[in-house]
């Protein structure tokens, strides 16, 4: 019984952000019918066997559909119109070959938000070039300040592009267009793309810029790892460590910890000349104990530390346990739905189905009768 129980999503199928944003409204309680191509190639494939690992697929329901039919399309529209939204995420004018663009389905139901996800947007001189989630966030701005200063940009992989600049966005749009659906109704398209919401992501760094408080040499600012003082270290036993106290008082409690609360060369935190030498001095002194060793000096404390767990690590550690930030389905551990509700709870309610899973389930929300949905076997439109 989430927010959005009650809500039906139409997910297109794709890859990306697309499915991240349709698991987002099946966590929240929508109930989320994902079109399946029966006929998909490549990393958009999946079999029955390697399913339960799709996450951004848990709690939906499945329809395996043949689009190019125009039978297929026309089972399309009939759940379209019981539908609150729908989701896709091919290039610009694909939904309109295929006889399911927004002027087509928000004729079947005016009130339906139309969400559509590309890397460029419905318009511009990229908009029909084929790309992925490096080259829109390259093209933002968001990652050229991502990474050392000797190296070329690193990208934090999907998760600044697919996922904050596409599916988050998106999500957003959607359900702000629901709203506006229920008290007018009146449905739209909403235009989500990658490069638009990555762009706005970096507001805050955008307004340092214009300030001249940021510089375009990575590495060397405030918050990407130029200081001393906001940064990963490597300890002794090869693992890392991460520190962030921005706030002077953070910061004069980690060199008490560290007993270095005497030492005149750390008296001036935003000293950016300093900065390179005490960067060499913090990395020599976090070698000199184990990543354990730090956590139990440090953790807990108002010094802003933690400690960089990987995939196997953070789903163990005490405070992700305490909070059940992961949960298990279909025994695959996978992060647990977020954010929390008070009163309307969020819940990963089912593994990813198989392709087809619940197509005559699906069918029959949309109308069909059982010997319809037979008829449609036959004639592998479904």
């Amino acid at each position: 019984m989430g927010p959005l129980a009650g809500k039906r999503i139409i997910e297109i199928g794709g890859i990306g952000p697309g499915p991240f944003c349709g698991m987002l409204f099946a966590d929240m309680g929508a109930e989320v019918i994902l079109v399946e191509n029966p006929n998909a190639s490549g990393v958009a494939t999946r079999s029955d066997a390697d399913s339960r690992f799709r996450i951004v697929d848990r709690g939906k329901k499945s329809i395996t559909l043949d689009l190019k039919q125009a039978a297929a399309v026309d089972i399309v529209l009939r759940l379209v119109k019981k539908a609150d939204g729908l989701i896709e995420g091919f290039r610009p004018g694909v939904m309109e070959r295929l006889g399911l663009g927004p002027d087509r389905c928000l004729d079947a139901n005016p009130a339906l938000v139309f969400g559509r996800m590309t890397g460029w947007g419905q318009h511009g001189p990229l908009s029909h070039a084929a790309g992925h989630d490096l080259n829109y966030i390259a093209l933002s701005g968001a990652l050229h300040m991502s990474g050392r200063s000797e190296s070329p940009p690193t990208s934090p992989a999907t998760l600044v592009g697919d996922i904050g600049g596409g599916a988050m966005f998106l999500a957003v749009g959607m359900l702000a267009a629901i709203v506006h659906a229920q008290q007018s109704g009146e449905g739209q398209v909403v235009d989500a793309a990658i490069t638009d919401g990555s762009a706005l992501m970096t507001s805050l760094i955008y307004g340092f810029f214009a300030a001249g408080r940021w510089s375009t040499d990575r590495a060397s600012n405030l918050l990407d790892g130029g200081s001393h003082w906001y940064d990963c270290y490597e300890c002794a036993d090869g693992k890392y460590v991460s520190l962030g106290p921005l706030e002077p008082p953070f910061y004069a409690l980690l060199l008490e910890k560290l007993g270095l609360d005497d030492d005149p060369e750390f008296a001036d935190q935003f000293g950016h000349r300093s900065w390179p030498r005490l960067k060499k001095r913090f990395a020599e002194i976090f070698k000199t104990r184990t990543r354990r060793e730090w956590c139990d000096k440090l953790e807990g404390s108002d010094v802003c530390f933690a400690p960089v767990l990987d995939f196997a690590e953070a789903p163990e550690h005490a405070h992700n346990r305490a909070r059940g930030v992961f949960t298990t389905l279909a025994g695959v551990t996978q992060p647990a739905p977020a954010p929390r509700f008070s009163e309307t709870v969020s819940e990963a309610t089912s593994p990813p189905p198989a392709p087809g899973e619940n197509t005559e389930q699906v069918l029959q929300l949309a109308g069909y009768s059982a010997e319809e949905c037979e008829a449609l076997r036959e004639q592998g439109i479904v």
